[in-house]
C-alpha cells in the first residue's frame, strides 16, 4: 500500500497496488493527489492509456484518472484570469478542464517533454478563447458592463408597465442615476456586441421581399478609382498646356499610340537612349507639377 498526502490537506489519499484496474493502481481519490506525485502516476498511466482500445472501461478508467490528477493544472492557468471581471472562476475552469483533456487526448510520452509543459498551452489556449468569444467587442469599464445588465431590465420593466420603450428620464427614476449616466451606459452597451458588416440591413430600400435586406458591406460607400482618375486628369490638364510641341508629341506617341521608345526615336531620328531621357524629364516635369498643385 502506497499514499501520497495533497499539500493543502491533512488526510491522506490513497493509491492502492494492490487493486488495480488494466495493470494500473486503483487511486481512490485522483483529485486529492498532490502535483508531485500526479506528475509520476501520469506517466504510469499515459504509457498503459496508449495501450487501451477507446471506449472500454479500462480506457476510460485511465483518462478519467489523469484528467482529476491533472486538475491543479486548470486551477494554476484559471488564477491568472481571475481579475479580468468577465465570467465567473466556474466557468473559467470549465473551459479550462476542456483544455486539459485536449491535451490528454493528444499527449505521447514520446514527445518527451513534461504533460505539465504540453498542457498549459492548451489550458490557457481554451481559457483566452472563451473571453474572446464572450467579451466585450470593445473595452468598457466594469460599472458600465454592470449598468448594461440593470438598464436592460429596467427597460424590460417599463415597457411591460408603460407599453413603450421607456425614455432616458423614466429610466433615470427608475434607477435613481442621471440622465447622463443613462446615456452613458446605453451608448457604453454598444460595445456588448461587434456588427457584422455580413448583417443584412433591414431598412433597405430596395431589399427583396423576404430576404431581410442587403448586407451592410454592400451599400457602405468606398473609393472609386475613376474619381480619382477624373481628379488627376484636371490636374493634368494645365500641365500638359505648357509642355511645347515637341513634349507634347512624344507623349503622344508613347501614349496615345502607344509607340516604343525605339519607334519613337526613329520618327524623331534620335537614338533609343535619347528617348528615353527625354521622356523622363518630360514626366519628371508633370509630376513636379502635380505634387505642387496637391
Amino acid at each position: 500500500m502506497a499514499s501520497v498526502t495533497h499539500d493543502s490537506l491533512t488526510e491522506q489519499t490513497t493509491v492502492d497496488a494492490s487493486q488495480t484496474v488494466c495493470d494500473l493502481p486503483w487511486v481512490a481519490d485522483a483529485g486529492k493527489v498532490a502535483p508531485r506525485d500526479a506528475k509520476s502516476l501520469s506517466k504510469v498511466f499515459f504509457d498503459r492509456l496508449q495501450t487501451l482500445e477507446e471506449g472500454t472501461h479500462e480506457y476510460q478508467y485511465a483518462r478519467n484518472t489523469l484528467i482529476e490528477m491533472n486538475l491543479s493544472l486548470v486551477q494554476f492557468a484559471a488564477r491568472r484570469f481571475r481579475n479580468r471581471g468577465n465570467g465567473e472562476m466556474d466557468d473559467i475552469i470549465q473551459v479550462g478542464t476542456i483544455g486539459l483533456i485536449k491535451a490528454i487526448d493528444r499527449f505521447e510520452l514520446s514527445r518527451e517533454v513534461e504533460f505539465t509543459t504540453f498542457a498549459v498551452p492548451y489550458i490557457v489556449g481554451e481559457i483566452k478563447r472563451f473571453f474572446r468569444d464572450t467579451s466585450w467587442a470593445v473595452h468598457v469599464p466594469r460599472r458600465l458592463q454592470e449598468l448594461r445588465t440593470e438598464l436592460a431590465k429596467a427597460r424590460d420593466e417599463l415597457s411591460d408597465v408603460l407599453d413603450r420603450d421607456p425614455t432616458v428620464k423614466e429610466l433615470a427614476e427608475l434607477l435613481d442615476l442621471s440622465e447622463d449616466e443613462i446615456i452613458e451606459g446605453l451608448v457604453a452597451a454598444n460595445g456588448y456586441t461587434a456588427g457584422s458588416l455580413d448583417t443584412p440591413n433591414a431598412d433597405s430600400d430596395d431589399a427583396p421581399t423576404g430576404t431581410g435586406g442587403r448586407a451592410y458591406a454592400d451599400i457602405l460607400g468606398d473609393i472609386d478609382p475613376a474619381m480619382e482618375l477624373t481628379e488627376n486628369l484636371h490636374a493634368l490638364a494645365p500641365l500638359l498646356a505648357q509642355l511645347d510641341d515637341r513634349e507634347k508629341r512624344i507623349l503622344q506617341m508613347r501614349f496615345g499610340q502607344e509607340m516604343t521608345q525605339a519607334e519613337i526615336g526613329n520618327e524623331l531620328n534620335v537614338s533609343q537612349m535619347h528617348v528615353s531621357r527625354l521622356l523622363n524629364r518630360i514626366l519628371a516635369k508633370l509630376r513636379a507639377g502635380m505634387l505642387t498643385e496637391h
